[in-house]
């Protein structure tokens, strides 16, 4: 949803001044239209659904502290679909809402980061990133590709 600006012409002391220094600081121009113009502003392009396989790796953790980790991640993630672990890497595969895949790729090259004190992950890097849109990935499926792993839903090991 973009910002929007509006001012109300007649306040006290009011000449104009505030609305014109608000639009010389303002990175956006726009044209006043006249009575008889009517200007259609474009909306904001509507969120879309991402399907996110994000693969982190590093060193040895034990597996019930992982799984405990991975466990905390899903419960307070939205759209969590399912991990897999390993002692030394994890794969994590679930949908992300975003504009564009410029923003769900950002978004989910965060999401290790940002969760890992809060659901005590380990301090892996990110080693893959898959992002596709979502009737990409119900093509995948219906052509036999990509399909979900096979244990979809929850925490499970390798």
């Amino acid at each position: 949803m973009g910002r929007r600006l509006t001012s109300i012409d007649g306040g006290a002391g009011s000449s104009g001044e505030a609305e014109r220094v608000a639009e010389q600081r303002s990175p956006v121009r726009r044209l006043r239209p006249g009575p008889a113009e009517r200007v259609e502003e474009p909306e904001p392009p509507e969120a879309r659904l991402w399907h996110i396989v994000l693969s982190v790796a590093g060193q040895v953790t034990p597996l019930a502290e992982l799984r405990a980790g991975l466990e905390k991640l899903a419960h307070d993630h939205s759209f969590f679909l399912t991990a897999r672990y390993a002692a030394d890497h994890a794969e994590i595969r679930y949908w992300e809402q975003a504009r564009d895949l410029h923003d769900a790729a950002a978004i989910a090259l965060r999401l290790w980061g940002e969760h890992k004190s809060t659901a005590n992950l380990p301090p892996w890097e990110i080693v893959g990133l898959e992002v596709v849109d979502r009737p990409t990935y119900h093509k995948r499926i219906a052509e036999g590709f990509g399909g979900p792993p096979p244990n979809l839903g929850g925490v499970h090991p390798w």
